[in-house]
């Protein structure tokens, strides 16, 4: 990690999800002196601490929704990274006001407890789902970046960086689909897929943890942190999965599920207009303007800004093939191979 860990505080928010152990684990390595993790799930928390056996690691059982629980697992930290969410489409759709509580209120939550207790650095974990949002998760999501802004704009003399990171989805994190197909390739029945032409971008769990570590390392304020990534066709990933256990190519389409779009966004035209290229990363700093915009009016023709957003249709595509070599440097997927086949142990 390029920011320095050595002796400080850390904690984490939704620390048993797939994000939030991936962190811990990196954390670790890198010499941490204390990782906090705060969830709500006391049955993840036991096994995660029997998994990794390290005395670095202190678990607080609390909901980011309940703004105390935060607050007593922050007095003392460095920095925070927010991970809790709630994370499913379709869930979402059904119960809206929940993804409210947790995805907006509960990040508030954190954001006012990092500022109370003079924590250095937060980052908050947002999603493509944010931009031009039709679905429940990515309308709270969108506006718990919006809550990070506004807390920059309204506290300029705050001693806490609020930034975000956004991107695509994570490969074989928990909830994702492929380890569905491969639970459905292991029962010998087609993968699901709601529509083969929909597309998706790509992201290892360890490409989402730099991105963290590069918005840590160099945020300002407000700052929106967005990998570029590559992008593919749910049907080409479920191929490639078929492929990789040599199973005959058939999937089972079931349809467009609750609040899904065709394709998705990681950054608007509007946002790239005004974003910076750090080549891995785009960074898309916070209109810091006040509310008299009339000082801001300037004669002149504005310059012309992108025609395009950057999303999963005009990305970089993958191939099968490039999906297949894609998935094999997953530690999970070559375990599963490796179950069938030793040569991937």
């Amino acid at each position: 990690m390029a920011i320095s860990t050595s002796g400080r505080r850390v904690l984490i928010t939704g620390g048993t999800g797939s994000f939030g152990q991936t962190m811990v684990r990196r954390l670790l390595g890198g010499g941490v002196g204390e990782v906090r993790v705060l969830s709500r799930d006391e049955a993840k928390q036991d096994a995660m601490r029997r998994l990794l056996g390290d005395g670095r690691v202190r678990y607080h059982v609390g909901d980011v929704r309940d703004f105390e629980s935060v607050s007593r697992a922050s007095r003392g930290v460095d920095y925070i990274f927010h991970a809790a969410a709630l994370k499913q489409v379709p869930s979402c759709e059904f119960f809206p006001l929940e993804a409210v509580r947790t995805n907006v209120l509960g990040s508030a939550n954190v954001i006012e407890a990092a500022d109370r207790n003079g924590v250095g650095s937060v980052v908050v974990l947002s999603t493509d789902k944010a931009v031009y949002p039709v679905n429940a998760m990515g309308m709270s999501k969108a506006l718990m970046e919006k809550v990070a802004q506004s807390h920059v704009r309204n506290n300029p003399r705050s001693q806490t960086i609020v930034s975000c990171v956004r991107y695509g989805n994570v490969m074989y994190s928990r909830g994702s689909v492929i380890p569905l197909f491969i639970e459905q390739i292991r029962a010998g029945r087609a993968p699901t897929v709601t529509d083969p032409g929909m597309t998706r971008f790509l992201m290892s769990l360890g490409d989402s943890v730099d991105l963290v570590e590069h918005a840590f390392e160099h945020a300002r304020p407000g700052d929106i942190f967005i990998r570029k990534a590559a992008a593919c066709t749910v049907g080409d990933l479920a191929e490639a999965v078929c492929r990789l256990f040599d199973v005959p190519v058939k999937l089972d389409v079931i349809g467009v599920r609750h609040g899904e779009k065709q394709d998705e966004t990681l950054a608007s035209r509007e946002e790239l207009a005004m974003a910076e290229d750090f080549g891995d990363y785009f960074r898309v700093p916070v209109d810091a303007r006040d509310l008299n915009y009339a000082l801001y009016v300037s004669e002149g023709t504005l310059a012309e800004g992108p025609t395009e957003d950057f999303n999963s249709a005009n990305a970089t595509r993958l191939d099968v093939r490039q999906i297949m070599d894609l998935l094999l440097t997953l530690p999970e997927v070559r375990a599963e191979l490796a179950l069938q086949d030793p040569v991937f142990s």
